[in-house]
């Protein structure tokens, strides 16, 4: 199963040597995390899949990875039997969503939330 590592900058998708032969891909995924407008774990990801498949491998409800094209752009999928997953909307980059199943969808939903820094020009009231 593919590895993610979540960094202050981005998120890095290792894909194992299988995934990689099945998805037709050389390289690992890097996804800025200014580029994510939002992330939302389902339990069943297969209703998510969207298009035709452009490059990689389906078999379905069992196996999909690779790149979907749809009219308005590419999605990046890897998803496995019913396994929960997260899909990740992205604004800009070589896809416009990444589908993946994972095992740790909370904690990854959880590593993704952005800690809001104070607003230095607001007014705040005196104690």
């Amino acid at each position: 199963m593919a590895q993610l590592r979540v960094h202050n900058d981005r998120i890095e998708v290792h894909l194992t040597p299988a995934e990689k032969a099945l998805a037709l891909r050389g390289d690992d995924l890097v996804v800025q995390r200014d580029d994510i407008r939002s992330a939302t774990i389902t339990d069943d990801p297969w209703i998510w899949i969207r298009g035709i498949r452009r490059r990689g491998t389906e078999v379905p409800l069992v196996v999909a990875v690779g790149m979907w094209k749809y009219h308005g752009g590419s999605d990046f999928v890897i998803v496995k039997g019913k396994r929960q997953a997260v899909v990740l909307e992205l604004a800009d980059g070589e896809f416009t969503r990444i589908i993946l199943s994972t095992n740790h969808a909370a904690k990854l939903i959880n590593r993704l939330k952005l800690s809001v820094e104070p607003d230095t020009d607001a007014q705040t009231p005196p104690d």
